[in-house]
């Protein structure tokens, strides 16, 4: 999303237009804003769902997620899963393997009891099928393209400064809600904005992304294979095509990035598992750096941040947008559980922020350490991580528990 900026002069000089009010204005219409809208549709609160850049599927860089079975759990839950269910691809297998090591560790759909251990969906897919769930929808009033210049709290209301049209003629708008989530990504120009400052650090590593076109493998697998130089998850998506997310050293993953088709899939293919099909082409590549990011506070007056605006963490495991779905899904709750009145009350703010802070650090505890661990070729650590490899295969209630976390099982979930 475009950074924040003081309205132009030009626009200062238009008077400003004002907005019908709404009790909640959603900032930022990603798979976590629109997963919020969509789960507030019928809640008969008025709701504003604000974008700042025209959504065009090239844009989407082609990014896919593994949704865990407590992301299925959610989306059941607003009614929305039947929808999205043709877009996405289960994975009946997750293999787990540390480079060359003979030993590897499967977990299967009976460890969880589910009849997949997880979905991959493409983030195109997604997002539109949640645009098309809200466009007939009476009380979500989509704003696109508004960008939010300011956020001032009057009272018992916000009140935000937005700009839309041509950047050589803007519009400048008031609209006043009773709570603001801002849930415009990891460089959140909006909570820059409520002075919250993330913490954490960058990784001295990048993903580098494709989409392999394949031959159709039985049964459909999910890998995580970790080298020294980073984790590389391998998700299987719909049409017989797999997206690789390979993590490798900031200046390794640039010049893989910028070879041809053919030396990339050359340089590719030694750390790919051999069972996997047999590759028929590969699509462009991007580059994304990694960071672990968390805000001290999730809230301020009238005031929420969720998703990547407000927590970050390394794609092993693939956690990101699960956690964010997790904030929508808390959120959603209390909000429905809160008195009209009341929304955006700090003291009713807070509890989802207890709720859902401590549950955040713990994942990207988890996924930081799990990068540490194996992005190593120090020989104790390598004996640690075979060691606990072998624990995983051989007592499988471990292997169990250890999965449940990965799914997003094993920590409170919101009540229903």
């Amino acid at each position: 999303m475009t950074s924040a900026s003081a309205p132009s002069a030009q626009s200062a000089a238009c008077p400003p237009q004002e907005l019908p009010a709404v009790d909640v204005a959603i900032v930022g219409a990603g798979i976590v804003g629109l997963s919020l809208a969509c789960a507030l549709r019928n809640s008969g609160l008025a709701i504003a769902l604000i974008e700042a850049t025209p959504y065009r599927r090239e844009q989407t860089k082609g990014q896919a997620y593994a949704l865990h079975q407590v992301s299925r759990h959610f989306f059941e839950g607003i009614g929305v899963w039947n929808q999205l269910a043709p877009h996405v691809q289960p994975f009946e297998v997750v293999q787990l393997s540390d480079g060359r090591f003979p030993l590897t560790v499967r977990f299967y759909p009976e460890d969880l009891g589910t009849e997949a251990i997880g979905y991959v969906g493409e983030h195109a897919a997604i997002a539109e099928t949640l645009q098309s769930v809200l466009q007939s929808v009476a009380n979500v009033t989509v704003y696109c393209p508004w960008r939010v210049v300011s956020n001032e709290v009057k009272g018992d209301r916000a009140q935000l400064t937005l700009i839309s049209g041509d950047p050589a003629k803007p519009k400048m708008a008031h609209l006043a809600a009773r709570l603001v989530v801002a849930a415009d990504g990891g460089k959140s120009p909006l909570r820059q904005q409520m002075g919250i400052e993330p913490k954490g650090w960058p990784y001295g590593q990048s993903c580098v992304v494709a989409t392999l076109q394949v031959t159709h493998p039985q049964p459909v697998i999910a890998y995580e294979r970790f080298w020294p130089t980073g984790p590389m998850g391998v998700l299987p998506l719909p049409g017989n095509r797999y997206r690789v997310v390979w993590t490798l050293p900031h200046p390794e993953a640039e010049a893989v990035a910028d070879l041809d088709d053919r030396a990339f899939l050359a340089k590719l293919q030694p750390y790919l598992d051999p069972q996997m099909a047999e590759i028929t082409g590969v699509s462009d590549r991007f580059v994304f750096p990694t960071q672990l990011m968390q805000v001290s506070s999730y809230v301020a007056d009238r005031f929420v941040v969720i998703g990547d605006a407000a927590h970050r963490c390394h794609p092993v495991g693939g956690q990101g947008l699960n956690l964010g779905l997790r904030d929508v899904w808390a959120l959603a709750q209390q909000i429905l559980a809160t008195p009209c009145e009341r929304l955006g009350d700090r003291r009713q703010l807070i509890r989802f922020h207890r709720q859902r802070w401590w549950q955040n650090a713990l994942t990207l505890a988890f996924t930081d350490s799990l990068n540490r661990l194996f992005s190593n070729a120090w020989w104790p650590l390598v004996a640690v991580r075979r060691c606990g490899l072998w624990l995983l295969r051989t007592f499988p209630p471990f292997k169990r528990l250890v999965l449940r976390f990965m799914a997003g099982l094993l920590l409170p979930l919101p009540p229903s």
